[in-house]
């Protein structure tokens, strides 16, 4: 079962995806939330509504992860649907992130872009020791866009024991400005690396 630290958002609910699920666990999914990502306020994007994100555990231990953006989508620059394939510096354009971590400091970092392209690193500690990991079997990545908004839905298999999450996106706008939004910011600058952005736990199971 998911919590959120005081001043999240949330709701718990059944996983609820599209008729074309990205992978077939989403009906044996456990109980999910949703929680809300905010905006810096040193980035505002006013074509952006909000952001929430809806996190399922599988029973197999995996995550499933619906990103929803309720915006003017065609004020914003969203990278073009292709082959899910590993890339680099998502971050620089739209994208989503899963930042994941057990007790210890390590941590993991997922990047997911409309494209469907994808990213995974490992961090020894708070930004130290970046390394990019083979996840063994890809992100599974669907993405629709309208007028409205836009949703992406991922499935991963969880590369550790998860016990805390940090949630957020990057989102650029028509004139190339990128906002950023996250379950919780850490005072000054965006930082979603940082220990106080991972304000999504997970109580221990037996």
């Amino acid at each position: 079962m998911f919590t959120a630290a005081p001043g999240a958002a949330r709701s718990a609910c059944r996983c609820r995806y599209n008729p074309k699920p990205v992978t077939r666990t989403s009906v044996e999914s456990v109980v999910s939330q949703r929680v809300a990502l905010t905006c810096h306020p040193t980035t505002p994007c006013m074509a952006v509504r909000r952001i929430d994100v809806h996190v399922c555990r599988t029973q197999d231990g995996g995550l499933e992860l619906r990103y929803v953006v309720d915006g003017d989508i065609d004020r914003l620059l969203i990278p073009a649907q292709g082959i899910p394939r590993r890339a680099d510096r998502l971050w620089q354009h739209t994208c989503f992130e899963a930042f994941l971590a057990a007790e210890e400091a390590a941590y993991f970092e997922y990047n997911f872009a409309p494209s469907r392209q994808w990213a995974l690193y490992r961090f020894s500690a708070y930004r130290e020791g970046m390394t990019p990991v083979d996840p063994g079997r890809a992100p599974r990545i669907g993405c629709e866009a309208a007028p409205g908004g836009l949703r992406l839905d991922v499935a991963v298999d969880a590369p550790l024991r998860v016990r805390r999450i940090a949630l957020s996106a990057v989102v650029e706008d028509a004139d190339r400005r990128l906002s950023y939004w996250a379950l919780a910011h850490p005072p000054g600058q965006p930082d979603f690396h940082h220990p106080d952005a991972f304000a999504l736990c997970l109580e221990r199971t037996a």
